[in-house]
């Protein structure tokens, strides 16, 4: 079923070329990292422009170095400043947007999710590695590691524990966070690699893919042409 993109998400898109803040990302395919910020800035009206550096090319260290010398990708251009890794972005954007409640109003709601997402952010590295993103490929039953296993547990532990004592199980928090944003990536993987969730997860999973902001990053990522062959070759 294809979902509609609501008037606020066309309209902060038809403005992108009108702000003063770039974004810039990697291909929507593949890069999980890019994907947190621009979801979060687009589901919540945001505008920026975007800047896509394709991966993996030969200039695509030099292209990067033009903005920051981290040397990867997303970084926010916000006036004379380069706001570079995508938890710093969007504690940023709370930071400037308050008013659009980024993070849950409640304060342990607040926490909890913050809470997440640094876990997210420093962990799961089995995951990332066994199960790279790739949002035009599937690659059922690939990946399963060990760690990838754990990992995968954890997250459908993370999840039941938001449903159970903040959540009314449409997101983590009730409506739509930064830490949904957040764990948009990892869904993306479990439809890549079919992994079987309980039916409060599934369907938690589903309206996440369904969110507009969502639903037009994998339609951009499928209509992209350019393609990473190391990324494209089923894992193990």
């Amino acid at each position: 079923m294809q979902t509609e993109l609501d008037p606020t998400l066309s309209q902060t898109l038809a403005d992108a070329d009108k702000s003063s803040m770039k974004l810039v990302i990697g291909n929507k395919n593949y890069s999980s990292w890019s994907m947190r910020p621009w979801v979060a800035m687009t589901a919540f009206g945001i505008p920026f422009a975007e800047i896509r550096i394709l991966l993996d090319r030969p200039d695509t260290a030099s292209r990067i170095a033009e903005f920051t010398s981290a040397g990867r990708v997303p970084i926010l251009l916000s006036g004379e400043m380069a706001i570079w890794d995508s938890l710093a972005i969007c504690e940023y954007l709370a930071e400037q947007f308050p008013e659009k409640n980024l993070w849950p109003e409640e304060v342990a709601a607040r926490a909890m999710a913050r809470s997440i997402c640094a876990e997210m952010h420093s962990g799961f590295t089995a995951l990332r590695s066994a199960m790279p993103m790739n949002i035009r490929k599937s690659f059922p039953g690939k990946g399963r590691t060990m760690g990838a296993q754990a990992d995968i547990g954890r997250i459908s532990e993370i999840w039941e524990e938001c449903f159970s004592r903040f959540g009314t199980q449409q997101f983590l928090f009730g409506n739509f966070s930064i830490a949904d944003a957040y764990f948009a990536p990892i869904v993306m993987r479990f439809r890549t690699y079919t992994v079987s969730l309980a039916p409060a997860l599934q369907a938690y999973a589903d309206r996440v893919a369904a969110h507009p902001a969502i639903a037009q990053w994998i339609q951009d990522a499928h209509a992209e042409k350019e393609g990473a062959p190391r990324y494209d070759t089923p894992p193990e």
